[in-house]
């Protein structure tokens, strides 16, 4: 009887396991990741664009800027991933992200706040690029 209970729990155990890769694979699609990293990176563009034109009005740092921080933080509301690197790695990119929209938001007049802005962007591209080579190499795909 007791071999018969060990034997059950066994088999029922593995039915549930997944491999690391696999979760990680599984969340990466279920996130959006690619699609979602490549708007960030779009938008992050559109940021660094208007920063870098001196004449861009208040009003549209602040369209730019606020789309990049919405759609950072909804990036954000899919974290924590299966892996701890990733998702450190991630979360990294969406702070800077989120940093550099907030930095922009006040940035119109200052050329200081306007090249902090553009750190936390450029930052952000670099730790966004390391976390999709992660998932990549760790998830497979």
């Amino acid at each position: 009887m007791v071999a018969l209970l060990v034997g059950g729990s066994l088999a029922l155990s593995a039915c549930g396991s997944v491999s690391a890769s696999t979760a990680l694979a599984n969340w990466a699609t279920s996130s959006n990741l690619t699609s979602n990293s490549a708007q960030l990176t779009l938008d992050a563009r559109h940021v660094l664009s208007a920063l870098a034109t001196a004449n861009t009005t208040p009003a549209q740092l602040h369209t730019v800027c606020g789309v990049l921080d919405l759609e950072t933080l909804q990036a954000n509301s899919a974290l924590p991933t299966p892996d701890s690197q990733t998702t450190s790695l991630l979360s990294a990119a969406y702070t800077d992200l989120g940093d550099g929209a907030n930095e922009c938001y006040v940035a119109a007049a200052s050329s200081i706040k306007r090249a902090r802005a553009a750190a936390y962007l450029h930052r952000a591209g670099s730790e966004l690029s390391e976390a999709l080579a992660r998932v990549a190499a760790v998830g497979g795909s």
